[in-house]
């Protein structure tokens, strides 16, 4: 598949070749492309594939995405090859802002806006969680700078159960501050202990909506019941503004119907 184009400006998509591919689960894919973004970990960019959508991505490199597929966009983008080209928007959102000592928490795809992070931040505390052995994501280069713990659904490796349990013998008293990005089940759990512990203000979380525009104007990513946007006002928020949002109590469809 080959597409062309010409690279654009005002927030119109830059036109970049993907340069390699890299498998990196059974069911996840690394594109790694020309263009380098300067972005900040856990910003976002809206990547455009012409004639099937246009669709929010965070960002594993400052030149990569992180793709499983779940959907026609990210199908068509599992098709990609080098030397093909898609098209980037963005970075987008406000991104992670950690202080101090960093404890990150991932599940599943939640590891690819943390990644960076771990890379610029390095000995940080990282907990990453998958279904299984085989679907752990980047453990050969989060071993090499972060102290890394894993959990696993089904026992394969590490701790047996979701990474929320990781932090039941954790002294969280220690971090300044506490990244979290995954499932929305999953962040629901961090955030119910971070409550329990009163320390929601060290959380930030990196959440995922159906978005449309990117910038705050479709309204599509919106949430109860502040109005807030995640592509403008996230994608990452602190635990104590997310504590009476939706998050983890329901989704909405592309209409903003609740689901």
């Amino acid at each position: 598949m080959r597409l062309w184009g010409v690279p654009m400006s005002n927030n119109l998509p830059t036109i970049t070749a993907v340069t390699s591919v890299v498998q990196e689960t059974p069911s996840v894919k690394t594109l790694f492309f020309e263009e380098v973004f300067d972005a900040r970990p856990g910003q976002f960019v809206m990547v455009w594939i012409p004639g099937v959508d246009e669709i929010p991505m965070a960002l594993s490199a400052p030149n990569a995405i992180t793709v499983q597929e779940i959907g026609d966009a990210t199908r068509a983008l599992g098709m990609v090859k080098p030397g093909d080209q898609i098209g980037i928007r963005g970075p987008f959102g406000n991104g992670f802002s950690p202080e101090g000592k960093i404890l990150a928490i991932a599940g599943g795809l939640g590891a690819a806006p943390l990644l960076p992070l771990a890379k610029q931040h390095h000995k940080i505390t990282f907990l990453l969680g998958a279904r299984s052995a085989s679907e752990l994501l980047y453990t050969n280069i989060l071993d090499t700078c972060s102290e890394l713990m894993i959990s696993t659904d089904d026992g394969s490796a590490g701790f047996h159960g979701y990474v929320a349990g990781l932090l039941r013998d954790m002294d969280l008293s220690i971090y300044d501050s506490i990244c979290v990005c995954g499932p929305e089940l999953m962040m629901k759990s961090v955030l119910e202990v971070l409550d329990a512990k009163d320390i929601l203000q060290k959380g930030q979380f990196s959440l995922h909506r159906y978005m449309k525009c990117g910038v705050g104007l479709c309204g599509s990513c919106c949430m109860d019941p502040d109005g807030l946007c995640v592509c403008r006002d996230g994608p990452v928020f602190r635990g104590d503004i997310l504590l009476r949002s939706e998050l983890g109590r329901y989704h909405r469809d592309a209409c903003g119907r609740r689901e």
